[in-house]
């Protein structure tokens, strides 16, 4: 596996990560925690060495199974968590980024995966009742004790990041980005990610699956499954962004490969400091995913890929507008 770095600390990951959410948590009931460890060390064999997670993910479960999969391979790995959400009874409720309550979700999450430090810490999404400096400065502190290695922030707006940046270096910043979610080409967050050197880590790379083909309008979500309250979601915006799936598909098939590696390979074809991470329940699915990493796409393919593109207009917010709300900030 290729590598990649984000930020000026040296962090080096995989050129593709593995976004463990939907282990157990968004998607549904996921695998079951025994399948879900043996996948992340399959991972972890084909040459993953990045892996996300979050406390708010189950809550908390993600990063126990996170943990057990990944302890006897530690040296091997970077682990990437968050902090920053409120739970209660154990649902997200708001944003909680006080720096007490940083530390003690970097306290909580350390037990939980086992290690003695947390390579990547992220505030999962901006408070804005804590000044930005304060999270930074929090985190700076973390990192002199040695429980942080690096900082990095999740949705932050671009101001955001500089103001972050200014107290404590941000390795990497964690944002929607995809063919059909391109926003941080247009809103300053590829511009001060190549002005400072940090990194751009693309969480939901392949549309939430549903830039892998495998779904349709007359895909039936479940009422617990995250997708469904997202308005891209909705049968008639499946419908028409089946365009952009086809689009992928054109271009795959004279390649010998799929939509969803036709995806990340122009992701990681946009700018050398991005790393997607897509996650999967299936080892086939994650082994697919891998190997766009060899894929190259020439310049020509990136030119054709980027005008088809163009005509083609996204039916659907990516959020409704409460969630929307809390990103970009």
């Amino acid at each position: 596996m290729k590598t990649r770095v984000l930020g000026k600390g040296g962090l080096t990951v995989s050129a593709i990560g593995y976004g463990c959410m939907g282990l157990n948590h968004g998607y549904g009931p996921g695998p079951g925690r025994a399948a879900a460890v043996a996948l992340i060390r399959e991972a972890v064999d084909l040459g993953v060495s990045f892996f996300d997670t979050a406390e708010v993910y189950g809550p908390y479960t993600n990063e126990e199974i996170v943990g057990e999969a990944l302890r006897p391979v530690r040296s091997q790995v970077v682990i990437a968590t968050k902090f920053g959400m409120k739970i209660v009874d154990g649902a997200m409720a708001g944003t909680d980024s006080r720096p007490e309550q940083i530390r003690r979700v970097a306290e909580a999450s350390l037990r939980r995966l086992g290690i003695d430090a947390i390579d990547l810490f992220y505030q999962h999404r901006v408070d804005p009742a804590v000044p930005i400096e304060d999270v930074a400065g929090t985190v700076r502190d973390l990192i002199a004790e040695g429980k942080v290695r690096h900082f990095g922030l999740s949705e932050a707006g671009a101001q955001t990041v500089r103001r972050a940046h200014a107290v404590q270096p941000v390795s990497a910043l964690q944002n929607e980005y995809s063919l059909w979610t391109r926003d941080a080409e247009t809103n300053g967050i590829f511009e001060v990610c190549a002005e400072l050197g940090i990194g751009l880590v693309a969480f939901s790379p392949l549309g939430r699956g549903f830039l892998t083909g495998a779904m349709g309008a007359d895909t039936a979500i479940a009422a617990d499954d995250f997708r469904h309250q997202l308005p891209r979601f909705a049968p008639q915006a499946m419908a028409a962004n089946q365009a952009l799936v086809e689009l992928l598909r054109r271009i795959a098939g004279p390649m010998a490969a799929t939509p969803a590696q036709v995806a990340l390979a122009w992701i990681l074809a946009r700018k050398p400091w991005i790393v997607p991470i897509p996650g999967t329940t299936k080892p086939q699915r994650l082994r697919e995913n891998l190997a766009a990493a060899e894929l190259e796409l020439s310049a020509d393919d990136l030119a054709g890929i980027d005008r088809a593109a163009a005509q083609i207009a996204i039916e659907g917010a990516r959020y409704p507008e409460f969630m929307q709300a809390a990103t970009g900030r």
